[in-house]
């Protein structure tokens, strides 16, 4: 019982798709009846068919019946389908089929008559494997009388209107129906203008306005209007006429009906010309009587706008006066002056005035103009015109030629003098130039003076140098410096200032080399205009002035000489620079002391290393020296004024090269600075080492350089020496592993671990999981272990040596560094060990499914595919028996 009732739910559900399939069939549709025509105009019954088999285009029969039998119309796939009773009309095209899709046609009937009036069939010949469906529809056609009646204002056909631009006009027609059936009408008023109509505005079968396509805003504006009047009149109202509302107008009014769907339906449509309108524009003309001219500063600026219009009638001016910089007629970047508008406003402003002075006249006056209102004056004009709701309408406007006004300056008069009051002998002597304004004239207390200070320097021959601004003022007297002067001038070493009213001076404190040449400067006079604002109205340019002095090339000669000329490792070197000058005023000295290693020197593959230095105020730096053992091993001193000493203790062999002494002078600066005047290099001293101590070989060996990732990699450095044997406590060793990760050593080697001679081990930061592993397994072996090599260990590597020697007197002797021959060590990938762990997780992965996939057939056969069998009824009748038989 449980097993039937789950499959109780399923039964419903197979009922409905068998009703579905049972239902599915050919459906033929035609409008819901009746349909309502007006006799006379043209009719199109539509037919469609949809849900059929066969061939995408389908075929259709039609036939008529007015009272039971139905008659033949026309056929779209028989020829031979028509009746004899419409054979005349169907062959005249009166009656034919339009086809409007592969499922769909019209029958048109032109002309309607009373006769037409009946049931009309649509019938579809089959093309379905089964019959199912309903392969024909009837709709029943009613033929009414035409009621619609369309004239005229006074039942005149046309009238032709004359307007001026800004007028109004209204138009009217009538219309009226006297159709049996209740019907609405929808008056839409049309203007055409061009070759076809356009509609303005409509009082739709529902009762509603709607305004057409551009006529939105001026509908919402109230330009446009629909009224309705008695006797069934239509008014359309036209306010504000412009070019666009000429053309011919004319009255379009269709009759609509519901039909049985509650839809409306046109059922006829007809129209009248009511008028021919054309806009004649108003005629204006902007000039401004005035020509180009040219008006003195501080004078008044006098232009007068004449307008004339054909317009007759009310109507008011607005005018607005223009300036501009270019005699653009856009206006596009004009500034209005004043304006007044159609009410005789003004606006506001206290130096300019706009006067009203004749009928169609207006003035602009400008009162003490300046150089800024030099430029173009535009007058600008136009019609308003009132409207029947008190309101102004702009009509037309226009915009007058620009006339060109030209401001002269009243330019002060002035000479420029520039000399020098100071002038340096020597180098670091102070300069003074004073800049005076000389011989002024019309300068009143609008006018201000600046200065500004240009620089030029000296060129040989025929070559001209460019101008370089020092400073210059502004008309507030603020001062903006140049780039040549910024620095300096904030330092306190050039000095700009205004002595009086007409003096300017430039100071430098401390005249140097780059100074010479020649100075200028440049009086700018400033007029203030009406606005307080200041303008430059004139610049005056000085004679030029030139700050030289006679001068001779310094000259520095340095000497260095070996106070010991023969001595041995661990002793004390010692040399002296001897320093002198011409030409130099109180010099001071700094000393560098440098050495030129031998190429071989692995410390400083360069070649020069830079040790101790001693500057001009007897400050010692160490430079490059990088011996921590022997910081206080160099010494540099100043023992005279032009002489400087130099000390070395305890020598080792790698301290041999080329020693020289590089000297500075310096002389005097301003504000106590100090000014670099000629650099000297000294002759070398050499320090050169004859040993015949040991000679020490280093080499890289490893018994397996091809190695699979995760395994231990061993390197042995191996150090031997030829020559003077050596016990081995008297040798000791600096050791360093370096790899270069790349085939074509190409790339820069990389730092791995070291060890110093103490046996101090230091690593470098490493960025992979791998380990290393830096010992000394014998006096003359050290090992570096890679741990857990990745692929990024691959590459050559070697060591690098230096070696230690004792000398007899117990002293440590540093010798030159040696490099072992790279060994290229390689890192493969096991194979087995990367897909050892993938392997074994697909084989988990696909077990899992397989049992998963089990378990779903198992259920899905045990719930839902059982089925109930029905054991058999068996009857249990017991045997006859034969007797009985």
């Amino acid at each position: 019982m449980g097993q039937r009732g789950d499959r109780a739910p399923c039964l419903p559900l197979l009922l409905l798709l068998l009703l579905l399939a049972f239902c599915r069939g050919r459906v033929v549709r035609v409008p819901k009846g009746p349909l309502i025509r007006v006799l006379g105009t043209e009719v199109a019954i539509p037919c469609s068919v949809s849900d059929y088999d066969g061939p995408s285009e389908q075929n259709f029969d039609w036939e008529f019946a007015r009272e039971t039998d139905f008659v033949r119309i026309v056929s779209t796939w028989d020829s031979t389908f028509t009746s004899e009773e419409y054979q005349k009309r169907v062959g005249h095209g009166d009656i034919k089929l339009r086809r409007s899709s592969n499922d769909a046609v019209e029958l048109v009937i032109k002309n309607i008559q009373p006769t037409d009036q009946g049931r009309y069939k649509c019938s579809t010949p089959s093309t379905d494997a089964t019959v199912q469906g309903n392969y024909d529809a009837e709709v029943q056609v009613k033929v009414i009388s035409d009621g619609l009646w369309v004239s005229g204002s006074k039942a005149r056909s046309s009238t032709s209107l004359k307007l001026s631009e800004g007028d109004s006009f209204k138009l009217r027609c009538s219309a009226i129906t006297t159709s049996p059936e209740h019907t609405h009408l929808h008056v839409t008023w049309q203007i055409k203008s061009g070759l076809s109509w356009q509609d303005i505005l409509s009082l739709t079968h529902e009762g509603k306005f709607q305004p057409g396509p551009g006529y939105e805003e001026r509908y919402r504006d109230g330009d446009i209007r629909l009224d309705t009047g008695v006797n069934d009149t239509y008014r359309l109202s036209v306010s504000q006429a412009s070019s666009v509302d000429a053309g011919i107008y004319r009255c379009l009014v269709s009759e609509w009906v519901r039909g049985a769907d509650s839809l409306w339906q046109k059922i006829q449509e007809k129209s009248v010309e009511i008028a021919s309108v054309s806009i004649q524009r108003t005629v204006l003309d902007v000039l401004i009587s005035t020509s180009n001219l040219s008006v003195t500063e501080r004078d008044s600026l006098d232009l007068t706008c004449n307008i004339t219009t054909d317009r007759s009638g009310i109507f008011q001016a607005e005018v607005t006066w223009y300036f501009s910089g270019s005699p653009d007629d856009t206006l596009s970047d004009a500034q209005v002056l004043l304006s007044m508008d159609h009410d005789s406003v003004v606006s506001d402003s206290t130096l300019i005035s706009l006067s009203h002075v004749g009928r169609n006249s207006y003035r602009l006056l400008v009162r003490d103009v300046g150089v800024e209102d030099s430029g173009y004056y535009f007058c600008q004009a136009a019609v308003w015109v009132p409207l029947h709701n008190g309101s102004w309408h702009k009509v037309v406007e226009r915009t007058s030629a620009p006339v060109s006004v030209v401001v002269t300056a009243l330019e002060p008069d002035y000479e420029v003098f520039l000399n020098a009051s100071k002038t340096p002998k020597f180098s670091d002597d102070p300069s003074e130039l004073e800049c005076r304004i000389t011989n002024a004239q019309d300068t009143e207390a609008n006018i201000r003076f600046t200065v500004s200070w240009y620089y030029k320097e000296h060129l040989p021959g025929d070559d001209v140098a460019t101008e370089e601004l020092l400073a210059t003022m502004d008309a507030d007297w603020t001062l903006l410096l140049g780039d040549r002067s910024r620095e300096r001038t904030q330092n306190g070493e050039i000095i700009f200032s205004k002595k009086a009213v007409d003096t300017f001076s430039l100071r430098i404190q401390w005249t140097s080399e780059s100074d010479r040449g020649d100075y200028f400067c440049v009086i700018s006079a400033w007029s203030r205009h009406r606005n307080n604002s200041w303008v430059k109205s004139k610049d005056v340019t000085s004679a030029p002035v030139s700050i030289l002095w006679a001068t001779q090339d310094y000259t520095l000669t340095v000497e260095a000489v070996k106070l010991k000329p023969f001595f041995v490792a661990g002793h004390t070197f010692e040399m002296t620079c001897k320093v002198s000058s011409k030409n130099i005023k109180t010099p001071r000295y700094s000393v560098l002391i440098t050495a030129e290693k031998p190429l071989t020197d692995q410390s400083n593959p360069n070649g020069t290393t830079r040790i101790i230095s001693l500057n001009q105020d007897s400050v010692v730096r160490l430079e490059d020296w990088t011996d921590q053992t022997r910081v206080d091993g160099v010494v540099l001193e100043k023992v005279q004024e032009n002489e400087f000493r130099y000390r070395m203790y305890q020598t080792q062999i790698s301290d041999a090269g080329l020693y020289r002494c590089v000297v500075t002078a310096w002389s005097p600066g301003g504000g106590g600075m100090w000014r670099e005047a000629v650099n000297g290099l000294s002759n070398p001293i050499q320090i050169d080492f004859q040993t015949s101590g040991p000679v020490f070989n280093v080499s890289v060996h490893s018994d397996n350089l091809t190695i699979y990732q995760g395994e231990l990699a061993d390197l042995l450095c191996i150090i031997t020496t030829d020559g003077m044997a050596l016990e081995p406590d008297d040798m000791s060793f600096d050791v360093s592993w370096f790899a270069v990760r790349s085939f074509a050593l190409d790339r820069e080697p990389i730092l791995l671990a070291s060890v110093d001679r103490r046996g101090i081990v230091t690593q470098s930061r490493r960025n992979g999981s791998s380990d290393l592993s830096l010992e000394r397994v014998s006096p003359l072996e050290f090992r570096l272990r890679v741990h857990g090599c990745e692929d990024h260990d691959f590459g050559n590597h070697y060591c690098v040596v230096t070696p230690w020697v004792r000398s007899a007197t117990g002293v440590w002797q540093q010798e030159p560094a040696v490099k072992a021959k790279p060994v290229f060590l390689s890192v493969k990938m096991d194979v087995l060990n990367a897909f050892k762990y993938p392997l074994l997780i697909g084989i988990g992965l696909a077990t899992v499914i397989g049992l998963l996939s089990c378990l779903i057939g198992y259920c899905s056969s045990r719930w839902c595919c059982k089925k109930e069998v029905q054991e058999t009824r068996r009857e249990r009748r017991r045997l006859m028996s034969m007797e009985m038989d």
